[in-house]
């Protein structure tokens, strides 16, 4: 199955309103980072990507007929050249805006995942290398906390897209810009229910939330077990 759709813009751009959107369009299904981070296949695969490993992108996009946001958006170009048939929508939103949501949710989680958890847990250990990698080394050269180099970066991706993707495959979109451009521009028919407004944030931040809680809980089980550890050979001795 080849991708009819690619998405070409960052996350926290409106991505999962996006994957919605397209699914309720009727493309089935839209590959997203939720995909990769409960796929353990997905996993191995952008792990090969990210280290500049050669892959095969219909193996990749197995069963997926779109794909958006991260980590497929920033391997757009590629995409764009394999699939010349695809269209391509470049999800935006004001670049400020977009730098503190980015900030205060997925940069925060992908750098705050704890040592201990990340160690116990193989797949999230891989997930946090990869994006480290592919996205905030990749994509914004290990400075993503300096804001004016990061929305910098933001502001050439979208120049470069829309200079580089020929404008009848291309559609600029912002979630607020709702159904019609979208259903015009893929020549669908505009669905009866709104057009989605999924906003990951409040969740994305109770995630970083737990997983700190998660890591004071197993500090002090070990130290605990450390202590009866050394309780135990003290008595006995």
């Amino acid at each position: 199955m080849s991708l009819k759709i690619i998405g070409a813009g960052f996350g926290r751009t409106g991505t999962t309103s996006m994957k919605e959107a397209l699914e309720l369009l009727g493309y089935d299904k839209c590959h997203h980072m939720r995909e990769v981070m409960s796929s353990g296949k997905q996993v191995d695969m952008f792990d090969r990507i990210s280290r500049n490993v050669e892959v095969d992108w219909d193996e990749v996009f197995e069963g997926f007929e779109a794909a958006v946001d991260w980590p497929a958006a920033a391997r757009y170009k590629e995409l764009v050249e394999k699939y010349p048939e695809a269209k391509v929508i470049l999800t935006a939103r004001d670049p400020e805006a977009w730098y503190e949501s980015t900030k205060e949710t997925i940069y925060a989680l992908s750098n705050g995942i704890p040592p201990l958890i990340s160690l116990l847990i193989p797949r999230a250990r891989k997930i946090m290398a990869m994006v480290q990698r592919l996205i905030w080394e990749g994509v914004f050269d290990g400075r993503f906390e300096e804001k004016q180099h990061a929305i910098e970066v933001y502001d050439k991706n979208v120049a470069e897209v829309i200079a580089n993707v020929p404008a009848n495959r291309l559609l600029v979109h912002s979630s607020k810009d709702g159904w019609q451009p979208l259903c015009e521009f893929l020549e669908r028919p505009i669905p009866s229910q709104p057009y989605p407004h999924s906003n990951e944030s409040t969740v994305l931040k109770r995630v970083i939330v737990i997983a700190k809680v998660l890591n004071v809980l197993l500090w002090t089980l070990l130290l605990i077990a450390g202590a009866e550890l050394a309780y135990s050979i003290y008595s006995a001795t």
